[in-house]
């Protein structure tokens, strides 16, 4: 009877541990971040299938399986960290660019059929094309490469399907409801190319959420095929022709800035709105058409744009551009104000923080704290009139970039000069230092730092000098040094 009692215990001991076990992994989802390796130019499907170079709007479930972490070789040194999103009660959405939104979440309809019916669908209906030849490079597919082996296989099914049109098919990858909307999100933000595929569909489930049945939806364009992509080559080649021929990554992401904003009407009654064919045929579309018409003309450029969605005011969606020194924000949309076109132009999430807030898929994008190109515009208009370094005789290994180098420099040049009276330059990076250079003249801590000393050096009793600036192209200034030593 004791044996038979310590018997009940231990499998009553066994079912508590069980339980334990399994409530602990429903609350501890796995994390997942999407971090770019290397950069590439990307290869364009525009329909027919063939295999990409190795080169988003849901909730991660607790517990989900399709998401996972991605290595870390880094695109922009930027990518160890996370974004952090502001708080929605500190959003504050100015006048000018209220109600330019438009952005629609992905719907996913869901039927449950019965086992017989279910039955009747796994002996119809095929898997189409499984797209396992495909292979997608995280510098320019960040959403496919957040999902596990599972979920990417279950992407590259949806993707070549809804590349040849073919919109019924059965999963190749058993998955759940919420599984299917992280997979279909993913295919749809990282994939602007496939103008004709809505933001909606529909699966069919069993009881148990097993997914038997994927129904995507095309728009119109999908009738007429052929003419519709023809259209759609035609317009974006327009503008990469003139694109191409530019140098630089900044150089074309400016300019495609430039051309979208010339180009098209904010339109929230738009047709297609959702699309880049909205946008590059219509000429008509809202911030999602905005969004991936950006993404798609500079991904065919060779520069990592992603499609990056949240809310702003309401439901929105802008863009994440990868340069050389890392992330930046981009929303084309609220450029194209009639006001200042740069006003949200390759800005940094701080920069973003009282106006976006991202989420979704989103929110796993790389954090955006790229310095070099924010505000370049305004650099640039500042510089009209202003002489180069390379104007003054200068390099940019003599710029000055700390005070310390900067009073080194004055001492030799006293000490090689002598007494007399004679000049020399110096040119001073930034506008932050500058100010703390002309903050030492005024309280005269200059002469300890360096004029005394000088003197002392070459026996000299007193000194004049007189300085002029002139402020030089990049945020650079000129000092120039009249000194007399007696």
């Amino acid at each position: 009877m004791k044996i038979l009692r310590r018997i009940l215990y231990c499998i009553l001991a066994f079912i508590i541990l069980l339980c334990g076990l399994i409530l602990l992994y429903a609350l501890k989802p796995e994390s997942h971040v999407p971090k770019p390796e290397t950069t590439a130019p990307m290869q364009e499907t525009g329909g027919e299938q063939e295999q990409v170079q190795d080169k988003g709007s849901l909730e991660q479930e607790p517990g989900n399986s399709s998401l996972t972490e991605t290595a870390n070789e880094g695109l922009a040194s930027d990518t160890s960290s996370e974004y952090l999103p502001p708080s929605q009660s500190e959003i504050v959405i100015p006048k000018e660019v209220s109600g330019k939104s438009g952005y629609q979440e992905i719907q996913d309809k869901q039927e449950q059929v019965d086992e017989q019916e279910a039955d009747r669908l796994q002996k119809q209906l095929d898997v189409g094309n499984t797209g396992d030849e495909l292979t997608f490079d995280p510098v320019y597919y960040p959403y496919y490469n957040m999902l596990d082996e599972t979920g990417k296989h279950l992407y590259r099914q949806i993707y070549a399907n809804a590349n040849d049109l073919y919109p019924v098919f059965a999963p190749i990858e058993a998955v759940t409801p919420g599984e299917l909307k992280n997979v279909f999100s993913a295919v749809y933000g990282d994939h602007p190319e496939l103008f004709w595929m809505d933001t909606a569909y529909s699966g069919k489930f069993m009881g148990n959420g097993q997914c038997v049945e994927i129904d995507l939806q095309f728009n119109r364009t999908a009738q007429d095929f052929e003419n519709a992509k023809a259209a759609f080559r035609e317009n974006a080649d327009q503008i990469l022709a003139q694109a191409q021929s530019l140098l630089g990554n900044y150089e074309k992401e400016k300019f495609v800035h430039d051309v979208l904003i010339d180009r098209i009407t904010y339109n929230l009654g738009a047709e297609m709105n959702q699309s880049a064919y909205s946008a590059l045929v219509n000429g008509q579309t809202v911030c999602a058409g905005y969004a991936r018409a950006f993404q798609y003309l500079l991904m065919q450029l060779g520069v990592p744009c992603y499609y990056c969605t949240g809310y702003a005011g309401e439901n929105h969606a802008w863009n994440i551009v990868a340069l050389e020194d890392g992330y930046y924000n981009v929303d084309t949309t609220w450029d194209d104000t009639g006001n200042g076109i740069y006003d949200y132009f390759n800005k940094t999430d701080a920069d973003y923080a009282s106006t976006h807030i991202r989420r979704e898929l989103s929110v796993y994008l790389p954090p955006c704290n790229g310095q070099v190109y924010r505000n370049q515009e305004q650099t640039e208009a500042q510089d009209d009139g202003l002489r180069s370094l390379e104007d003054v005789g200068m390099t940019n290994e003599q710029v000055i970039t700390d005070l310390q180098k900067y009073y080194e420099d004055c001492y030799n040049q006293i000490v090689q000069n002598g007494i007399g009276t004679f000049s020399f330059t110096n040119v001073i990076e930034s506008e932050e230092l500058f100010e703390q250079w002309r903050q030492n003249y005024q309280n005269d801590s200059y002469r300890q730092a360096y004029m005394e000393s000088a003197l002392t050096a070459i026996d000299a009793s007193s000194c004049e000098m007189t300085l002029e600036t002139e402020p030089l192209q990049g945020e650079k200034y000129l000092v120039t040094h009249t000194v007399t030593i007696r």
